[in-house]
């Protein structure tokens, strides 16, 4: 079901764990399936220069929250609504129709950030 890519995010995610100096902090829940995603980022001059998460979910949940660490790296939060569901799914290799909503609790987590930091 899930490629080679989705795979190797689950199986060795990028960025797992908290940040103790985190500039914020933010946990979104899928309510349908239960998925929860805790999303923690560090920034220095306006600009992420960490980001963690912690995630109790499905193998597509986790891989995108891996990507979506990699996704911020570097940006402003003025930039993180640009990330889309869509493009975190199409970083995996394009998630299955019935594991898109994984991408979009990550698109909940960037916006729940976001409305923190402004």
């Amino acid at each position: 079901m899930f490629n080679e890519t989705v795979l190797e995010h689950f199986r060795n995610p990028h960025n797992v764990g908290d940040i103790p100096d985190a500039t914020a902090v933010v946990e979104v829940v899928n309510p349908v399936c239960g998925d929860v995603l805790q999303l923690s980022v560090r920034l220095e001059a306006g600009r992420v220069v960490e980001a963690r998460f912690k995630t109790q979910g499905c193998v597509a949940a986790i891989a995108s929250s891996s990507v979506l660490t990699d996704l911020l790296a570097g940006k402003l939060p003025s930039e993180f609504l640009s990330i889309t569901p869509q493009q975190i799914s199409e970083a995996l290799g394009t998630l299955p129709p019935s594991t898109l909503h994984a991408a979009q609790l990550c698109g909940d987590a960037l916006s729940a950030l976001f409305f923190k930091l402004v």
